[in-house]
């Protein structure tokens, strides 16, 4: 239902002609470049989704928003002009075509605003239905409503902090002369050897094709074997690197761990560089610098985001206790990262400092650490990060027993060329290694850990035509996101998540 259009000799020439003929051939203009405009006097259109309304006497207000910036434009109808009756259906939620005079806004906090001369409801939303009305809602309220979640400050700043750390992620690499490559999604091999995947079949699960003894006969499936949603895409990664030099891959995996924390999700995507001709120093001083480069990127292009996303954070923390809250403030938190060089230090080193640290000898740590060969966790890695480095830390020279098959077995035998990089408040934000090239190591490592070599044949030719010292790290892009954004619950940077038991949206 369209109001008011100009219907009248009076009002063209209130309007002016070259306004009316304006209005007949409006195109959209985004609320972000309205806003950064001072062409007062200008008739343009624009569209979004109502925020709030109030109305006195003869004025309403209207707040609208179209997600292309996380401010809103202020709407002014003249109810004298057009009538009360014009805005009875325009609530929370609502979206609007409006077409208007750009005025210079008397009001604090907004230069411009636009006053009506005609706007179209496109779409009602009925205010006893909608779920999101002008009030602070709970992020588990809204991750029922993540369907309409998007329309938050919250989830819209969201969005476009993970949009534009998805195209600094290819510039880096590009600008770099890295390859992107896509590895499969469905794969036959378990790059982790965890073992927690799901499986990928067509066939009936009430009667399936069995073996002699009783097992499914996979042969009779779509691919003739067992296949699964992968976990990485690195194995494939590597062979691509063998030829590129320079690779990476940015895809979804996939991870069957029956897991309810804040840190963990069933679907997620991950960021997998592969570099022939690296070893662990070159690999280290890669992760550095793509991390430096994100967060520099975020601050200088998601400046609205995140300073609002710092505010909400400041917040909650209100009402947290002491232990609970963030260790800094989000925009501090992320110059902490930029201006300091990362400390490195062995996995051996770490446990010293670990074992002698208050929070061990005092019982306060949840996971005592007590000896060499323990796999550390999150409050050990935040400790040498918050407490006692007072930056970023990279560790080092891991036991072999703790980490995956294919990383490179240093001299001692006892750990091989693994390095983590750590972070404040997350702990652990990107994993890699040196891999292993040397044939003979790499087969006997994979008997060792039980790694199927009959699956994996194509994995250990790469280390028999042409092998070369190669490394290469993956970086999880929520747990990204969840540092940049400061978002307490990986289930909040991703738009649907994946966990157990729901596979809602």
């Amino acid at each position: 239902m369209q109001f008011k259009k100009v219907a009248n000799f009076a009002r063209v020439i209130k309007l002016g002609y070259k306004h009316l003929n304006q209005m007949k051939e409006l195109k959209r203009t985004k609320i972000k470049a309205l806003l950064e405009s001072n062409n007062f006097g200008d008739i343009i259109n624009v569209r979004g989704w109502v925020r709030t309304k109030r109305s006195s006497k003869n004025v309403a207000f209207i707040t609208l928003n179209d997600g292309s910036t996380i401010h809103n434009i202020q709407i002014v109808i003249d109810l004298s002009e057009h009538g009360e009756e014009s805005i009875q259906f325009i609530h929370s939620g609502a979206a609007l075509s409006v077409n208007g005079e750009l005025i210079e806004s008397p009001g604090s906090g907004q230069n411009v605003e636009l006053n009506a001369k005609e706007f179209t409801i496109l779409g009602k939303a009925d205010p006893e239905e909608y779920p999101l009305q002008p009030k602070k809602h709970s992020l588990e309220f809204l991750r029922e409503k993540a369907h309409l979640r998007f329309r938050t400050n919250t989830f819209g700043a969201i969005a476009r902090v993970r949009h534009s750390m998805i195209f600094a992620i290819h510039k880096f690499f590009n600008d770099k002369g890295f390859y992107n490559i896509h590895t499969p999604i469905i794969t036959g091999s378990d790059a982790e050897g965890a073992g927690e995947m799901f499986r990928v079949t067509v066939l009936d699960p009430k009667s399936p094709p069995l073996n002699e003894d009783k097992s499914v006969n996979y042969k009779e499936d779509f691919f003739g074997k067992e296949t699964n949603l992968t976990v990485s895409g690195q194995l494939e990664a590597e062979l691509a690197a063998l030829a590129l030099s320079e690779v990476y891959t940015f895809g979804p995996t996939f991870r069957a761990e029956n897991s309810n924390t804040t840190r963990h999700l069933a679907e997620f995507w991950m960021i997998e560089p592969e570099m022939a001709f690296y070893d662990i120093n070159d690999d280290m001083d890669l992760a550095e610098e793509m991390l430096k480069f994100l967060i520099r990127y975020a601050l200088e292009h998601c400046a609205d985001d995140l300073a609002f996303l710092s505010k909400r954070q400041q917040d909650e923390d209100k009402n947290k206790k002491q232990e609970d809250r963030a260790p800094m403030e989000l925009i501090e938190k992320l110059n902490f990262v930029l201006k300091n060089d990362f400390a490195r230090i062995t996995y051996t080193e770490a446990i010293e400092i670990l074992k002698n640290s208050k929070p061990n000898k005092k019982n306060k740590f949840q996971f005592p650490v007590d000896k060499w060969g323990v796999d550390m966790q999150s409050e050990h890695e935040r400790y040498l990060v918050e407490k006692h480095f007072e930056k970023p830390v990279i560790v080092t020279g891991y036991p072999k027993d703790i980490k995956a098959f294919y990383m490179k077995v240093n001299e001692d035998d006892k750990t091989v060329r693994a390095m983590d990089v750590l972070f404040p408040q997350i702990g652990e934000i990107i994993g890699g290694s040196q891999r292993e090239e040397n044939y003979d190591v790499l087969l006997k490592r994979m008997r060792e850990m039980n790694v199927p070599e009959k699956e994996m044949w194509w994995y250990l030719e790469t280390r028999k035509f042409g092998t070369v010292p190669h490394s290469g790290f993956g970086l999880g892009f929520e747990r990204l996101i969840q540092f940049i954004t400061g978002m307490g619950n990986i289930r909040d940077v991703i738009p649907f998540p994946r966990t157990p038991q729901n596979a809602e949206f």
